[in-house]
């Protein structure tokens, strides 16, 4: 495995050639970035969501030249305030063409899941993402090796089949 930058992972989802998918599998998160406006959510306060534009051009750029861009959000129920928030504001990566989908935690028993969540870009690269116990994000890895491509690949397969869109997933 080598380690990557938070910039060259960034670079990674600009420039995948025909597919990403993206397997999230904790609860809560902490980065930096998110933080404030979850903290705005939790007070009651109005968002504009402009802090996620660059992300929603990102995505319509993807799907406008034919590529793909899916993400699993494996979730404990009831949700979590971290998920029930992103629940809140993910419409406009959704309506900007990123696929995301959720998956209730208690349906991936059977499933053999790599211990960290990850991007799998092309199938043929995967970035791990690092996370301390607060949820803030400690490190990127990545990897070409085409057995962990593949056991991403078939994980994430099969966590996709298990998965309910975005706006039919009601939450508990």
């Amino acid at each position: 495995m080598e380690q990557i930058t938070e910039q060259e992972l960034t670079e990674l989802t600009g420039s995948f050639q025909r597919s990403a998918v993206h397997l999230e599998t904790r609860d809560a998160y902490g980065t930096e970035v998110e933080l404030p406006y979850m903290a705005k959510w939790a007070a009651g306060e109005p968002d504009d969501l402009e802090w996620m534009q660059e992300w929603c051009r990102k995505m319509r750029s993807h799907v406008d030249a034919g590529r793909t861009v899916r993400r699993a959000k494996i979730v404990s129920e009831p949700l979590s305030d971290y998920q029930r928030w992103t629940q809140a504001i993910i419409g406009p990566m959704v309506d900007a063409g990123e696929d995301i989908r959720w998956v209730p935690r208690r349906l991936t028993s059977p499933i053999c899941i790599p211990g960290n969540d990850y991007y799998l870009f092309d199938d043929e690269r995967v970035v791990f993402l690092h996370y301390a116990g607060s949820g803030v994000n400690t490190s990127f890895t990545t990897t070409t090796d085409v057995a962990v491509v593949e056991m991403c690949s078939v994980a994430f397969k099969k966590v996709w089949a298990l998965s309910v869109p975005h706006r039919d997933y009601k939450p508990v």
